[in-house]
Formats: C-alpha cells, sequence, structure tokens
C-alpha cells in the first residue's frame, strides 16, 4: 500500500512539474555575429501599425499580452526585404488576459529581474544580419543579433513579406524563443514550472 502512495504522489509531482512550450518553431539561436551594411532604400517603421505579440504558458495555463514597437527601420532594394532593424520598449510589457491587480503584479513581475530587468535595460533590439529567399514566393529566412537584458545572440527564423515597394514594406514572422539564452531564466513555482521558451509574432510595417 505504501508503495502505491508513494508511486501516486511521485506522479502528481511529474505531472504538476512538467510544462510544454507554446506552439511554433524554435529560432536557431547562435553567437552574435558581425552586422554588415544593407543595400537598399530605408523606409521608417510605424510603431503605431505595427505589433509585437507574446504568449508564454505554465503548467496551470498560459498569459498572453503585447509590447510596443519603439523605431525602426526596413530595408527594399529590388522588391526584396535586404535589411533593418527596430527597436521594443520593454517597460510598455501589457498582459492582456488578465485585469486589475493581478494583471498590475504580473506585469511588473515582467519588467523585473526575475524576467527582463527592465530598470536597466529598458530596451530589446533587433538588427538583420541577413536575408535568404525561402520556400516559397513571398517567404525569407530572416537572421539577426536580438539583444535583451545585454546578452546578444543571432537568431534565425522564417518570416512572410506580405508588402514590398519601394515606399511600403510589410513582414510578419511566428517563432519561440529559449528564454534562458538571454539570461531570463526564472522557473516558476515548484507545482507551476514556466516554459522553457515563449512564442513571439511580429508585424512590421514601415512606409516614407
Amino acid at each position: 500500500m505504501k508503495k502505491v502512495v508513494l508511486f501516486l504522489i511521485s506522479g502528481a509531482i511529474v505531472f504538476t512539474s512538467c510544462v510544454g512550450n507554446p506552439e511554433g518553431q524554435r529560432a536557431e539561436t547562435t553567437d552574435s555575429v558581425t552586422e554588415v551594411d544593407a543595400a537598399g532604400t530605408e523606409l521608417t517603421v510605424n510603431p503605431s501599425a505595427s505589433s509585437i505579440k507574446w504568449l508564454g504558458k505554465k503548467v496551470s495555463g498560459e498569459h498572453y499580452g503585447e509590447v510596443s514597437i519603439k523605431s525602426g527601420t526596413l530595408l527594399v532594394d529590388g522588391g526584396k526585404l535586404t535589411g533593418g532593424n527596430f527597436v521594443v520598449d520593454l517597460n510598455t510589457i501589457d498582459v492582456q488576459d488578465m485585469e486589475g491587480e493581478y494583471k498590475d503584479k504580473l506585469d511588473g513581475h515582467l519588467r523585473s529581474e526575475d524576467f527582463f530587468d527592465v530598470a536597466n535595460h529598458p530596451e530589446a533590439t533587433f538588427v538583420i544580419t541577413s536575408v535568404a529567399d525561402g520556400a516559397a514566393d513571398g517567404e525569407v529566412v530572416i537572421s539577426g543579433n536580438l539583444t535583451m537584458r545585454g546578452v546578444t545572440k543571432n537568431i534565425t527564423f522564417n518570416a512572410n513579406v506580405t508588402e514590398v515597394t519601394e515606399t511600403s514594406a510589410r513582414a510578419t514572422a511566428d517563432f519561440n524563443i529559449a528564454r534562458d539564452d538571454w539570461g531570463v531564466s526564472y522557473a516558476g513555482q515548484a507545482d507551476d514550472l514556466i516554459s522553457k521558451e515563449f512564442n513571439v509574432k511580429i508585424d512590421l510595417v514601415a512606409g516614407n
């Protein structure tokens, strides 16, 4: 009988401590690479028309929200995206599945040293280092240096260029980030662990 009870307890512990990652392809992460000047016409990113949505999971559920783009540019040449960059204002981290006191607490926790340490690192930046053709029309493979919490890593992910002219461009992407690579290593509660990856959905709109 004792063995049965111990087995059930052990099974419960394993169950409550396991958490899957959000749906999405994990971005390939390597050390940062040297940034190069890409050729093309520079288009200014429109922060109000652009968005970054995020989602993280834990054993007991998930949380999602947005964070605002502060500034950025996209480079286009010959009908193709050739480069670009953008800056994210981490002070705007906004949980959107909660309200009131609990929302305020989680907003604050995500901005704290446990997560993005916004007081010391108020911005995240992404600089494209290469753009390659994808498997289908409109698809590209983007690599770029992502800096968060003072750590810079190069990530590679698939994206879609839904519009590109010499005066306007739009690109979208949907991928996961392994947060430990940037020192975002807070594990969560012992019985409510947080996923090792979080998902981001990016929609960049630029034009002159």
